[in-house]
């Protein structure tokens, strides 16, 4: 792979990176707001990005939520499994993992609920630092060091605690087409942009 990113380098801006659209922004999603419920969306669209499958299914999937007015974690619990795994998931493309999915989900927004009150912002007021927000990320069901790179990356300019480091395919893209990503602050709006940029060569490069 390395030979084909070397191949891509001449033609590598750091401008054109800085203008990348964040991957919330590609589904409509405002983080800047502060809002709960754009911030749930993120969250939501993070954990479908984290799962098993690729990203057209994973943001198909997340329009389906939206058609269904489910950016909420108490509308999820409403609807109930049954319903999450026909349509939603069904709608969206999913195939071998809606049951499992679906599952997560429930009791992704059961524990939100019963812990923050439904709120992630409160989930970041809670946390004592950037180390134990990933940790309480990290605690909810079926959530890996994956989902709560992908979620918590783009919060970086929004939570005062959120500042993940790159995953290292990252670093390993940058360092190859000559970025040093050690020059930019992490909790900048620029950072996250670059690193979207990024990860989008990578997943063209493979």
């Amino acid at each position: 792979m390395q030979g084909l990113i070397s191949a891509y380098k001449v033609k590598i801006d750091v401008k054109e990176l800085k203008k990348s659209l964040l991957f919330s922004e590609e589904c409509g999603i405002e983080l800047a707001t502060g809002d709960d419920r754009e911030i749930f969306k993120w969250f939501l669209l993070s954990i479908l990005f984290g799962a098993r499958i690729n990203e057209t299914i994973a943001k198909n999937t997340y329009r389906v939520f939206e058609k269904y007015h489910l950016l909420e974690p108490e509308k999820i619990i409403e609807v109930g499994w049954d319903f999450l795994v026909n349509p939603i998931m069904r709608e969206g493309g999913y195939v071998r993992y809606d049951f499992k999915t679906s599952s997560k989900l429930l009791k992704i927004c059961e524990t939100l609920i019963f812990e923050y009150n439904g709120s992630l912002n409160k989930l970041h007021e809670t946390a004592l630092d950037s180390r134990d927000l990933e940790k309480r990320i990290d605690d909810f069901y079926g959530i890996g060091p994956l989902t709560t790179n992908i979620f918590l990356r783009e919060m970086r300019p929004f939570w005062e605690k959120a500042n993940p480091p790159p995953l290292p395919t990252v670093l390993e893209v940058a360092n190859n087409i000559g970025i040093d990503l050690s020059g930019y602050d992490r909790k900048s709006r620029d950072f996250v942009r670059i690193e979207a940029g990024l990860i989008r060569l990578r997943s063209k490069l493979k």
